[in-house]
């Protein structure tokens, strides 16, 4: 009786781990279904897009009066003396300082206007979104130049639950085409070779490892 016990405890094992064994060559595959993210993805021509709840800093010269700083509200505008309500949300800073100007000719004489931002949150269509196993999920404006790497400081690295060589990065610029990363060789091992440059808009999803 004994010995009938122990084959079919046997058996179930034997079937336990050629399930497990299953399931680590389906997640083998399924890692290896997205290509690599190229290295390089520049961004010809990137000029910052100013996001709600940035701080517009309005210089108008030799007009002091007319000079403030003041935060885009989340419906994309400001206000400013004399002018109540102008689009600062999807304007880069030179073309917003022309707009201003624009308003400012009907009370003031040829007005020269200088728009300086700064909290930089930018709009949401060019942050870098990062969600799962990451210390600190969250979104990141994007900066010309920027790289894998920089993304992963930002949001404090891999949580030890992290399987970051199955990293998945969606590319919202090129129809939302998905590149295989891998985090943990970046991260825990230094690898160089596995940093890459990201575009606006790109969204990195790091997935939980089984163990």
């Amino acid at each position: 009786m004994a010995l009938v016990v122990a084959l079919v405890g046997a058996r179930r094992l034997l079937r336990f781990v050629g399930t497990i064994c299953a399931c680590f060559a389906v997640l083998a595959c399924a890692s290896g279904d997205y290509p690599p993210a190229p290295a390089s993805a520049k961004t010809l021509d990137y000029r910052y897009l100013i996001g709600p709840l940035d701080s517009v800093n309005i210089i108008v010269w030799r007009n002091p009066e007319l000079s403030t700083t003041v935060p885009v509200r989340p419906d994309g505008f400001i206000s400013t003396p004399l002018v109540e309500d102008v689009q600062a949300l999807g304007r880069n800073p030179t073309d917003l300082a022309r707009d201003i100007e624009k308003a400012l000719g009907k009370y003031t004489r040829d007005p020269v206007v200088t728009v300086v931002v700064t909290g930089f949150q930018g709009v949401s269509s060019e942050q870098i979104r990062v969600i799962g196993e990451a210390a600190k999920p969250q979104a990141i404006p994007y900066r010309k130049d920027m790289t894998l790497l920089d993304v992963m400081i930002q949001v404090g690295g891999l949580t030890d639950f992290a399987d970051g060589n199955s990293a998945v990065l969606v590319r919202g610029k090129e129809k939302g085409a998905q590149y295989g990363v891998r985090l943990k060789d970046l991260i825990k091992r230094g690898d160089i070779s596995a940093n890459v440059e990201v575009r606006p808009g790109d969204v990195l999803i790091i997935p939980q490892g089984w163990f």
